[in-house]
């Protein structure tokens, strides 16, 4: 079979055919060998790299959702913060509210108390002003009107003031040539505010 290979070999090369073409075991020949592993090489490094490039690209996602989520609970916090901050403000106002309503009404049911202090002492007579029962309630009264005042109620100008439908409630209407027109001439019930807001208006008569 070596004879036969070695004539059939000689006989090529004396046509002129290339003898490497092919090896006796039909490989291919060395060049295409060669060039078929830098092929492979080169698609194994391609790989590697496209490889590379999706780990660097997961991780970049991964460290986006952090830092996105990072965000999202910082804003959160900051509009729970912003919603108890208006619910505290509100809550103030609403406790300041009701302690003024409450007070405002304690001082409804005191004011009589007053009044009638008031009357009281309109009917003792001068002679009397000297009894020591009359100075006696004479200063409680004194006393429970500076309590009063201590605590934001005070009474309302009336006489001698130009009339003001925001403090004064004119029942009556007198001519006076003495005093200008809209003016209180006289005042028939005393009027009290509570700090800023009217707890009873003055009843006053008016001059046109």
């Amino acid at each position: 079979m070596d004879n036969k290979d070695d004539e059939l070999k000689k006989q090529k090369e004396a046509d002129g055919e290339d003898v490497t073409a092919q090896e006796p075991d039909g490989k291919e020949k060395t060049g295409d060998t060669a060039a078929e592993s830098e092929m492979q090489d080169a698609g194994s490094s391609a790989q590697n790299e496209a490889q590379g490039k999706t780990k660097r690209t997961s991780r970049k996602e991964k460290k986006d959702k952090k830092d996105q989520k990072i965000e999202e609970l910082n804003d959160r916090l900051m509009r729970l913060m912003a919603e108890y901050d208006n619910y505290r403000k509100r809550t103030d106002k609403e406790k300041s509210s009701m302690f003024e309503m409450g007070a405002k009404s304690i001082v409804e049911k005191i004011i009589p108390v007053i009044d009638n202090f008031e009357r009281g002492f309109a009917t003792v007579s001068e002679s009397d002003r000297d009894d020591p029962f009359v100075m006696g309630m004479d200063k409680v009264y004194s006393q429970f009107v500076t309590t009063m005042e201590e605590a934001g109620v005070t009474p309302i100008e009336a006489v001698g003031k130009e009339f003001d439908p925001d403090i004064h409630n004119a029942v009556m209407h007198v001519e006076d040539d003495s005093l200008g027109d809209n003016i209180v001439a006289e005042e028939l019930q005393k009027g009290y505010m509570y700090k800023d807001s009217v707890v009873r208006y003055s009843m006053v008569k008016v001059a046109n």
